[in-house]
This record gives structure tokens, sequence and C-alpha cells, in this order.
């Protein structure tokens, strides 16, 4: 199994990463690497990567593939022969790989394919890398520079650049990884990045230069599987699913992406998080919220702070037109600059750190500093997480009977107290009785009706803002203030619809 991390360079820190590489022993070597797939993409679909590489006077054949955890991938490599005098490259062969948990997944979806493989994109880079070793432990740095060709596809975009910069895990505990990690991060202004060498030929194949927003996914682990794990483990396959979400859109984002929906899910992905931060805190004996939840807290709201005038307004902008509401142009405001946009925020150093911290936490067995000394690991969390669950149910209910009741920001407390339920559930999907995603679907037309009702509040303090300067935006603030009485009403009845909570399976006994 693989553990690194892989970052991009900032183009103007690239002369000081070139200075810093160098500064001890290193080797450079110049690479060319050939990827396959079936001609209907079956292994790039499954998230695959299947190469021949030419590493100087070696030809050798690796397969990846998805492992467990945001930070690891299986891969296995196989030696295919010694570059001979004619240059030819091999044809790949895929037996080799049989036996490896990457090697399985490839044979299954080319067994499940049944079309020959064929050559769909190509790099070419030079690769230095140095050894740096701490106590207990050794990181290969590897500075890859060149770039992607693609075999076929659109003409207009048949290559790109490749400039990265790669951690790997040779030997030792993973927090010698993350504490190099960071170092170099906030030294040169790096920000973590997944797209693959793998991904950027599939974009180019495909004339896509962003891949859309990555939205949450449901929990890899089974309900059996689930109910067994210790505390600690449940944190790390729940934290691993949140970071998913979240590394996806933060990639994006930092790639150039300015797509305010990859903004949207990277908000929701934080939120997961700090619903799992802070509904799991008491599972193991790890202090997550006053380490990590200030900045995610930070992000989040600064990232709101873009999201309330660039999706609020623009929500509620055709509704408005239909109303008879008159034109006029949104004047630019400070979250324009570039300082703070979406990719100034999540390219922060300490948002940075963050993120490699939460990746590392969720490799297995990883030895994290903040273990308090003689803490024991909860063995049998499920009855911790049914009280957990207990609990937002019934100060969700309690709330929902007097809403009209209510203070604004009651409501918006209720709102999020609602998602965190919603969120704890998800993870803990799986292990659920039948009743499960009938009640996840009873969630769904209240947290509808919540969400208009801050769309509405968040676009009618913004229209009152515009109108100071633009007498036409007042038509809008009435309007908007015309539809309090109807929007309050519809999140009444959609709360009362909530269903009865459903409870955790107990363990099957072997």
């Amino acid at each position: 199994m693989e553990i690194e991390f892989k970052f991009c360079i900032p183009p103007e820190r690239l002369a000081a990463v070139l200075i810093a590489v160098r500064r001890d022993k290193f080797s450079l070597i110049r690479m060319e690497a050939h990827y396959f797939d079936t001609p209907k993409g079956a292994l790039a679909s499954r998230g695959i990567a299947f190469r021949l590489r030419r590493e100087g006077d070696e030809w050798v054949q690796t397969v990846k593939a998805m492992g467990e955890g945001p930070l690891d991938r299986e891969e296995h490599n196989a030696t295919v022969g010694r570059v001979d005098a004619s240059a030819h490259q091999p044809w790949p062969n895929p037996e080799l790989h049989a036996g490896t948990v990457a090697g399985t997944q490839l044979l299954e979806a080319l067994t499940a394919d049944k079309t020959p493989l064929v050559e769909t994109y190509s790099t070419e880079m030079d690769r230095l890398t140095r050894d740096i070793s701490f106590r207990g432990g050794l990181v290969e740095l590897a500075l890859d520079l060149g770039k992607v060709v693609a075999h076929r596809g659109t003409p207009q975009q048949c290559e790109t650049r490749i400039c990265e910069l790669e951690f790997e895990l040779k030997e030792g505990p993973v927090s010698g990884l993350e504490s190099i990690a960071k170092r170099w991060a906030a030294r040169h202004g790096l920000f973590l990045s997944t797209v693959s060498k793998a991904e950027r030929g599939e974009r180019l194949m495909a004339g896509q230069v962003m891949r859309p927003a990555t939205r949450a996914k449901a929990m890899r682990t089974d309900g059996t599987t689930l109910l067994s794990l210790t505390g600690q483990a449940l944190q790390r396959a729940v934290f691993a699913n949140c970071l998913q979400q979240i590394l996806g859109n933060v990639s994006e984002i930092v790639e150039g992406s300015s797509d305010e929906e990859h903004v949207h899910q990277l908000r929701i992905g934080i939120r997961r998080l700090r619903t799992a931060l802070r509904e799991l805190e008491t599972l193991s004996p790890e202090r997550f919220q006053s380490t990590w939840e200030p900045v995610l807290v930070d992000v989040f709201q600064r990232l709101g702070v873009l999201r309330d005038r660039g999706e609020a307004l623009t929500i509620l902008s055709s509704e408005l037109h239909k109303a008879g509401a008159p034109a006029f142009e949104l004047a630019a405001s400070a979250e324009d600059d570039v300082n703070t946009s979406a990719a100034a925020i999540v390219k922060t150093v300490a948002f940075q750190a963050a993120l490699i911290e939460l990746m590392a936490f969720t490799v297995q067995g990883h030895a994290n500093s903040l273990r308090e000394e003689g803490a024991q690991d909860v063995a049998d969390p499920r009855r911790l997480l049914q009280k957990r669950l207990r609990r937002l149910h019934a100060q969700v209910n309690k709330a929902a009977r007097k809403f009209s009741t209510l203070s604004v920001d009651e409501q918006h407390r209720l709102r999020k107290r609602l998602k965190r339920l919603r969120y704890l559930t998800e993870f803990v999907a799986p292990a659920l009785d039948t009743q499960g995603a009938r009640f996840l679907d009873s969630l769904k037309p209240a947290l509808a009706a919540l969400g208009r009702l801050n769309d509405e509040r968040v676009a009618g303090s913004l229209y009152r803002q515009i109108a100071l300067t633009d007498a036409r935006a007042w038509f809008a603030v009435g309007w908007l203030a015309a539809r309090q009485k109807s929007t309050l009403s519809s999140c009444e009845k959609a709360l009362l619809k909530i269903g009865d909570l459903p409870k955790l399976r107990k363990p099957s006994k072997s």
C-alpha cells in the first residue's frame, strides 16, 4: 500500500523548491510512462490506473487502485525488462499483478469489459528524488516536472503541464511523513491536490478541464463491520469519508475552478466533518475539536461569505424577475478580491496543515501525538451512538413543535441541529434497522424548507445593503418580506413530518 501526500507548487515558488530539493544528495531521472485502458474506459471508471513506465534503463509496469482512505492507494509494481536498443516499448501484461489487491481489481475490470487494452495517454517528465530521514523512518521526496500527452481526444487540448511534489512514506510511522509534509507546505506555500497524472490524462481525452463537484458518498463499510469497529476505527472511517468530499472539491478550487458548486459542496463536506468531530469526539482518547475545529470554522465561514452573495441572490433572481423586479447590475463586492477568493482561502497554511493532519489520522495505526496517556478507546461505540442520535432527535422535535415562537437565531440553530442529525444518521446508515432510509427521507423536506428560509433571509439582508445605493433593490426587499409568512408555514409543516428515529442493529454474535 502506498501512503503519500501530493502537492501542487505555485509557479512563483518553483525556483525555491528546486533549490531546496537539491540541497542534499538527489537523483535525476528522465521518465516516460504509457497509460492503458479499454476503449470504454473500464479502468478509469473504477479509479484504476494501469501504466508502463520507462525508468532509466528499465521498464516497470504498475497498477494503482483506490485504497480505504484519502491518503492511501493500493499499488503493485512489476519489472518487465530492460530497455533494448530498438527503444520499442513492451506491451503490458495484466497477469503480472495477479494475486495482489490492486491486480485483482484490474483483472476483474478487464474480465467484465472483454475488450483489448489500448494506449490512451502518456507522460514525459524529469523526476528529482531525495530521501529525507526522520527519527524511526524514511520519506522519499519526488519533484515531477513535465507534461501529460493525450493520444486521442480533442486536438485543441492535447497536453497539460505536470508540476508536483510528492512525499511518500518508505518506512516508519505516518506521523513522520505528516511532520515533513507540513513543514514543506508551510515553507513553500504548497497546496494539496488529489488530481493524479492519470486523471489529468483522462481529462485531456474527454476535453474536460475540471471534474464536477464531489458530493458526499455513502459509507463504504457494511453494517456488520461498522458495528464491530472500535471507537477510533469508526472515527477513522467517518473522517476518511468526509475527507473524500472535502479534498475532491479543494483540489478543483486550487486548480482554478470558479464553479460555485465546488465551494458549496466543500462547505457541506466541512460541515459533515465538524459533525463527526463533535458527535464522535468521545469515542476515542483524541482531542479533536480543540485542534481542528477553529480552522474548519474559519474556512467554512469565509467560504460562506462568498456563497451568500453568489448563491443566495442567484437562487432567487429568476423568481424576482417573474414577479416584476426591475433589472439592475450587482456591484462588485469586497469578496471578489483575489486575496479573498475561494482558492486563497483553502490555500492558507493553517487549513492545509489541518488537512494533512486529518488525512494522516485516517491511516490505520497512526500514532497521533494528541493521544491522552492512559486513556481507553471505546470498544463498543453502539450505545454511545444511539444516545447521540436520540439526543439530537429530541432536540429537533422539541424545537419543531414550537417553531413559530422561536427567534431567528433559534430557528437557525434548529437547522444546524437537523443537519447534524442527518449527517450522523448517514455515517451509521449501514448499521441501522430497516427504517433507516425512510427516516433519512423524512428529513429532506424540512432541510429544504429551512434552507429556503435561510436563503431568503440572507438575500433580504444583501438586497437591503444594495438598496442603500440602488433604489431598484427595494422591490426585492419588499417581495422577500412578503414571503416570510408563507415560508415559515412551509417549515412548520415539513418539521412535523420528521419520522421516528431508527435503531442501530445489534452486532451479530460470532
